[in-house]
């Protein structure tokens, strides 16, 4: 339990604690001020009431999930923060790790609720943009030796003034030269086939398991929905947990369709001029094999670049 007012002392400074601003699983986020620089930040700490009721194996996993983040974050230059959330400081507190990060708006899911109720939608300009941006944080991922798995709108954070992206929540990071089967990870309603489905040994996930949720992104900024692939998986999640990939197995006797034809249609439609090339990347993302999504970040750039010179000069953006 935190309370306004706390010290925390990390190994580059003490942040006093003002405003709870998020929580998960195990983490809580805090808006704290900085005591020793100007400005705000968010301060990442491990959910002590939490990690108090869980298990011994669970709290580990916790634990080995928060260290993970830390030591990726430490591992980039100033440079590859562009996209990627900053880490401005880490160190422990009462024995647990805890970061202090770069305070941003707010995360995107928590925007694109506040457009949704207020019946605004994104435009696609914006949306072939703030898919380029994730797609370079995915870059400096992958180039560090990791893949992400658990890409969603809850993790990228928004600068409404510079109306960019960045990447935050690297606890489910999984280095890539380690491509054993793994215990489950991540996110139902955003996840590959094969981070869904296990096989026999595990989830067997790779780099290019990301571009498929980055696919389902693309998706849902552009039509403002969950491809019903994905709404499939995760309420068979919600119902069954995880015995949801084996219950829809079970019921329809095979994987769900991924892209069906009225959701490529209503894709288009939404894309206008830039329908050719952006469903032809969109389909790509979504394949249903690893192999056939895209290679690297550069196959995407360049589908996204044809798609961005067709729809011409972006609108003035509402301020809004």
């Amino acid at each position: 339990m935190y309370d306004a007012g706390t010290v925390i002392s990390l190994t580059g400074g003490q942040y006093r604690l003002r405003e709870p601003l998020a929580g998960a699983a195990y983490g809580v986020v805090w808006r704290a001020d900085s005591l020793h620089a100007t400005g705000a930040v968010a301060l990442k700490l491990v959910n002590l009431d939490q990690m108090a009721r869980a298990p011994e194996a669970l709290r580990a996993r916790w634990l080995d999930s928060a260290n993970t983040e830390i030591a990726f974050l430490r591992s980039l230059a100033p440079w590859d923060g562009r996209h990627i959330v900053r880490l401005l400081d880490s160190g422990e507190h009462l024995g647990l790790p805890a970061l202090a990060l770069e305070l941003l708006d707010g995360d995107l899911a928590a925007y694109l609720a506040e457009e949704t109720a207020a019946g605004r939608t994104i435009a696609p300009g914006r949306a072939l943009a703030w898919i380029g941006q994730v797609n370079q944080a995915l870059a400096k991922v992958h180039a560090n030796g990791w893949r992400y798995l658990d890409l969603k709108p809850g993790n990228l954070l928004l600068d409404r003034a510079a109306d960019t992206l960045k990447l935050a929540d690297f606890g489910t990071n999984r280095r890539l030269d380690d491509l054993r089967a793994h215990t489950y990870a991540g996110t139902a309603n955003w996840q590959a086939p094969e981070q869904f489905f296990p096989d026999a040994d595990g989830y067997a996930t790779e780099a290019r398991t990301d571009y498929f949720a980055l696919g389902a992104l693309f998706y849902y900024l552009v039509c403002g929905r969950l491809l019903r692939y994905s709404s499939t998986c995760g309420q068979a999640w919600q119902t069954h947990g995880r015995d949801g990939a084996a219950a829809l197995l079970a019921t329809h006797q095979a994987r769900p369709p991924v892209l069906q034809l009225d959701e490529a249609a209503l894709f288009a439609n939404h894309l206008g001029p830039a329908a050719v090339p952006g469903l032809a990347l969109l389909r790509r993302l979504l394949a249903d094999s690893p192999a056939e999504r895209p290679q690297h970040a550069l196959d995407i750039s360049r589908l996204l670049g044809q798609a961005t010179s067709l729809l011409g000069p972006a609108p003035a953006r509402s301020a809004a």
